[in-house]
């Protein structure tokens, strides 16, 4: 989850606004945490999807070749 979407129980703002120091500490820890996740949390489903169907039909190649 994207911390744009979470809403601050100190101030009732959005996170991403960091109106608050709630809001402020806890952007900064969202932000520290993404590291693959936030490349991973870029990628649509769609294209995960499409990768994996594509990684499970080169595993199917690979087997009936092997």
């Amino acid at each position: 989850m994207t911390y744009d979407r979470l809403v601050c129980a100190n101030c009732a703002a959005p996170v991403s606004e960091g109106r608050c120091p709630v809001c402020r500490a806890s952007r900064e820890r969202l932000q520290q945490q993404s590291g693959l996740s936030g490349l991973l949390a870029q990628v649509s489903p769609a294209a995960l999807v499409v990768l994996l169907a594509v990684l499970f039909a080169v595993g199917l190649l690979l087997h009936r070749a092997g």
